[in-house]
């Protein structure tokens, strides 16, 4: 009976099917993907779990076909245990309130049985295999009442494992079971949730990778991988060279004939392997004469070729490895003021990115997914770091797709960052983790880097087992040893930094090349509390919990992190501080919509105007975080329901292709532009009170942006400054028109003429203490603006919907930060839903169109709310004839 293990370099989820069917052969070509010959490839769909507490026998009997399993809990594949046993109504929604706090974790401090069985085809090959990864944290493996591996073989949620099955497995039904181990993230090489929530009852403990059986001749394939080299900078050919692993799973030597192609590259060997030889096989290296290069989304298109690779055994089709990759080129150097820069097929890349965050209960949501990722394209982000939590194939293939550059590594904190008391296990399961996750990734050209630190850099010797394991995968890209800057033997400097901030600080801040400011490459930062909307908050909140979220400023909140970010603390203060202590919850969330506008908007505005400096340029920074774990006070430009924060307005607005914008430091208006130069532009920074009197203005005329670089890099074009008016709150608004007259950007702040003072010798990597506050106060006491609202909807024949409302200003004020939102039938928001622009703000008799693009059943209505804007339904029909602003004599609208 044959029981080997084989930790390999594989690429998993080849195909994903409910049974293993076999495949349809066609004949290879460029054209598509196939995999021949009568092998089959099964994934693993679902399972039957059950504590092993209440489970009186072991492995042999519950991994029998046809034991009894009344009682068991059916969950999908990809599963921790809770997050499984949520989809049975086992428990409430741990979503709302504290729900999640009273369950119960003695549930979990055992282990758990994980069962499923799968068939096996007898004209499907002589040899079966069961591979998989994504274990937390240990487990035990059974297969028709053997036991085919320990709790001490595997471990770790990262390697990928494989098991000769053949002599275990009969044509038919057979039964597969796990008893899959508590995950303690202090212990073993997995995943937790450090600061960021609290942490899940199981904490998540399960099976969340693909569980794969495969069948095959004597001949298997796996890690099929195309090395590239693009001649750079002109781009006009790329060398090719493809390779992957042959095993012979036999006891008797075989002549292998291996054809394929690797995109327009054929491709042909012959291998000669001993029983049971593993071999590399490396295919002569080809050039390709003006290849489809594959770009970030908006420097050029995301081209990919296919790859293929059959194998044959005395003219018998064997086996088959298939997958896809891109040819690109990423480059990279770190200046002397130690900041890196990239370049992606020779042309420079400055980062905007934002640090991914899946489902608290890791739950695979490939249809959730697609939504996630386009969101972030439509902020105007090219890069996702992940750190740790680094998901499933679904994800690197929809970057792929979209041109989302991703930025993986490893976590901090847990065993990952406690090299000191490693064992020899843990060392083996760290170059198992390496090499499993660089096969998995390495085909996927939206992989910038792998980053094998995070807060600290591995010492010498966890850092050579790293490079070792990435050398022998043919690693592609550059690695790096931390995200804050330390460095490790052998990878030289990583030109990061991670200096925060991760809690509040005013606007102002960012603009300063010191600390968080923006400068160099930030790997985390950001100015933290980032409220949902009152939809939401509603939706995970108790009455009381809302009362007492503006009532005591001080006090834990339980939808905030752990540890050092436990409470809003700095926040409110703020709040209080600048707009004036709260009156109530629609004020202080108004309030906090506000400040949270203001900061993301800044911080991204001040990176891209400090981008282009010639000392000390802003090349990157990874906003913290993109979306949070479960519904949360902080760190997301939207929440987990994929409902929109003011962040995320904000973030869109700065990352217009046209951008006028005003620096906190000098006041000066400055015009940032991604895309070619553009001339024959006006733009008018104007002055008003809060009544929406003119203070003062400046007029700018035959402006030209300098562009920047095919949308990797921002041109930017510096104006005049903005006087200070004799108002303690005043409001600004920048508008940018063109040669014909038609705007193409506008930006309004409230600004204050004290300004806000950072205590800097306090700084901590939290935050930088204000020391005194800027008086936005007046805010309060704005009068109300009357807005008119009126929407339409059209169903387009890719099934989305698009709904366009019109709001116009009635009154003789300006009305500040108004919003819309679509509802459907049952009141609740539409989600998800991409909006042209939101939160604008109308001075009287401006209009605005807004288009929302979503997929909600049946008819929708649309609210519509704001700062000074009294909450009411738009009315559904025409849209209003657009007013005319007085001040400028042309209707606001894109």
């Amino acid at each position: 009976m044959r029981r080997t293990l084989l930790v390999l370099l594989v690429l998993a989820g080849v195909l994903t099917v409910a049974r293993a069917e076999p495949v349809a052969r066609r004949a290879p070509g460029p054209e598509h993907l196939a995999v021949g010959g009568p092998a089959r490839t099964g994934v693993l769909t679902g399972y039957q779990i059950r504590s092993s507490a209440l489970v009186p026998v072991g492995g042999s009997e519950v991994s029998r076909t046809g034991f009894d399993t009344a009682g068991w809990a059916p969950v999908p594949a990809r599963s921790t245990v809770f997050g499984g046993l949520l989809g049975t109504g086992a428990y409430p929604d741990p979503f709302h309130s504290t729900a999640m706090a009273a369950v119960d974790p003695a549930a979990f401090a055992v282990p758990w049985w994980f069962r499923a069985d799968f068939p096996v085809a007898p004209d499907a090959g002589e040899h079966t295999a069961l591979e998989f990864s994504g274990v937390l944290s240990r487990a035990e493996v059974w297969v028709n009442g053997t036991r085919v591996a320990g709790a001490d073989t595997v471990v770790g949620m990262y390697p990928t494992y494989e098991f000769d099955l053949s002599a275990l497995v009969r044509p038919g039904v057979n039964t597969l079971a796990f008893l899959v181990h508590p995950n303690d993230p202090a212990r073993d090489l997995t995943t937790g949730w450090i600061d960021w929530n609290p942490a899940p009852p199981d904490r998540n403990m399960g099976l969340v990778g693909d569980v794969t059986i495969r069948q095959s001749g004597p001949v298997a394939l796996r890690g099929a991988r195309v090395l590239t080299r693009l001649e750079l900078p002109g781009r006009d050919h790329a060398d090719l060279t493809a390779k992957v692993e042959a095993r012979n799973n036999s006891d008797r030597p075989v002549l292998a004939a291996l054809t394929g192609y690797a995109g327009p590259v054929p491709l042909n060997a012959t291998v000669a392997l001993a029983p049971r030889e593993t071999r590399t096989v490396t295919f002569e290296r080809a050039t390709v004469v003006q290849p489809r290069v594959w770009w970030p989304a908006g420097m050029g298109e995301q081209h990919r070729y296919e790859l293929l690779v059959d194998a044959t055994v005395a003219g018998r089709y064997s086996d088959g490895a298939r997958d896809r990759f891109g040819v690109r080129g990423v480059t990279t150097r770190v200046d002397d003021d130690d900041i890196r820069h990239y370049a992606i097929n020779g042309r420079p890349l400055v980062i905007r990115g934002a640090g991914w965050s899946p489902d608290l209960f890791l739950r695979d949501d490939p249809a959730g997914l697609a939504p996630r990722l386009a969101a972030a394209l439509d902020l105007g982000l090219n890069t996702l770091r992940l750190e740790g939590r680094l998901g499933n194939d679904d994800l690197y293939e929809e970057a792929d797709r979209l041109g989302l550059l991703l930025l993986p590594g490893w976590e901090c904190c847990g065993r990952w960052e406690d090299p000191e008391s490693w064992t020899a296990e843990d060392h083996a399961v760290a170059r198992a983790s390496m090499a499993g996750v660089a096969a998995r990734l390495r085909n996927h050209p939206s992989v910038l880097s792998f980053l094998i630190g995070s807060d600290e850099a591995p010492p010498e010797r966890i850092a050579g087992e790293y490079l070792a394991a990435l050398g022998a995968a043919d690693w592609p890209t550059p690695v790096l040893s931390s995200a804050s800057g330390a460095e490790s033997p052998g990878t030289g400097p990583p030109g990061l930094r991670m200096t925060g901030p991760y809690d509040w600080v005013p606007p102002g801040y960012w603009y300063a090349k010191r600390d968080g400011g923006a400068w160099g490459f930030n790997a985390e930062t950001s100015a933290g509390a980032a409220l949902p909307s009152m939809d939401t908050l509603r939706a995970m909140s108790t009455r009381e919990e809302l009362d007492r979220l503006w009532r005591e400023p001080d006090a834990p909140v339980y939808r905030a992190g752990t540890q050092g970010f436990a409470d809003l603390r700095i926040f409110h203060a703020a709040l209080a501080g600048r707009y004036g202590p709260p009156t109530g919850l629609e004020d202080y969330v108004g309030k906090a919509h506000l400040a949270q506008f203001e900061a993301v908007r800044a911080q991204f505005e001040a990176y891209a105007r400090n981008s282009a400096d010639a000392e000390r340029p802003a090349t990157g920074q990874i906003y913290w975080n993109l979306t949070a774990a479960w519904p949360s006070m902080h760190w997301q430009l939207f929440d987990s329901s994929l409902d929109p924060t003011a962040g995320y307005h904000a973030a869109k607005r700065a990352h217009e292709p046209l951008h006028v914008q005003y620096s906190y430091d000098d006041r000066s208006v400055v015009l940032v532009r991604r895309g070619r130069d553009l001339s024959g532009l006006t733009v008018r920074a104007e002055l008003f009170g809060l009544d929406g009197r003119r203070l003062d203005g400046e007029e700018y005329t035959d402006v030209t942006a300098e562009g920047g670089n095919r949308g990797g890099t921002v041109g930017v074009t510096r104006l005049g400054t903005v006087a200070v008016p004799d108002a303690p709150t005043y409001l600004l608004r920048l508008v940018a028109t063109d040669a014909k007259g038609r705007e193409r950007s506008r930006n309004v702040y409230w600004l204050s003429a004290a300004p806000d003072v950072l205590d800097y010798p306090a700084t901590s990597y939290i935050t930088t203490p204000t020391s005194s506050y800027a008086d936005l106060t007046g805010l309060a006491g704005m009068a109300r603006a009357e807005v008119a609202a009126a929407y339409s909807s059209e169903v387009r024949s890719n099934g989305d919907t698009v709904t366009t409302v019109t709001l116009s200003n009635t009154s003789q004020v300006p009305a500040l930060q108004v919003g819309a939102r679509v509802l459907g039938a049952d009141g609740r928001p539409v989600l998800p839903v991409r909006w042209s622009d939101n939160l604008v703000c109308l001075w009287p008799g401006e209009s605005v169109t807004l288009r929302a693009t979503h997929r909600a059943a049946g008819a929708v209505t649309v609210r519509v709310e704001g700062w000074n804007v009294t909450s009411g339904p738009a009315a559904p029909g025409p849209a209003p004839a657009p007013g005319r602003d007085p001040g400028q004599g042309r209707p606001y609208g894109r």
